[in-house]
């Protein structure tokens, strides 16, 4: 059984016969870059500190860990996607803003 399959309902049976049906989830398909609304976020965290947040994306995780990865080797600095939004540590948005563009997304800065 992998990580997608899921098992609704049923923990144990007595009946020889039984077969436990498995619930695969769907995986959302992820739109090309320019349909894509994209919003740059400035939030602050403990410690007076900024992060970068990235939300709107419409796709799958795989595609969101990579534009997530792609952003942090761009800005060199870390981050985490979490919640369906990239989490970029500092104050970033001109460079995101500038890169997302370059990548045909749809995008803009959001927020006070």
């Amino acid at each position: 059984m992998s990580k997608k399959e899921k098992i609704k309902g049923v923990v144990y049976s007595t009946n020889k016969d039984f077969s436990f049906d498995y619930e695969k989830e769907e995986t959302e398909e992820t739109l090309p870059p320019r349909p894509q609304n994209l919003k740059l976020f400035l939030d602050r965290i403990g410690g007076g500190k900024f992060i970068t947040r990235i939300a709107g994306f419409t796709g799958n995780s795989v595609d969101l860990e990579a534009l997530g990865k792609t952003l942090k080797q761009k800005c060199g600095v870390g981050g985490t996607v979490k919640n369906n939004e990239v989490l970029i540590q500092g104050d970033h948005r001109d460079k995101i803003l500038k890169l997302l563009i370059e990548a045909d997304y749809k995008v803009k800065k959001a927020g006070g």
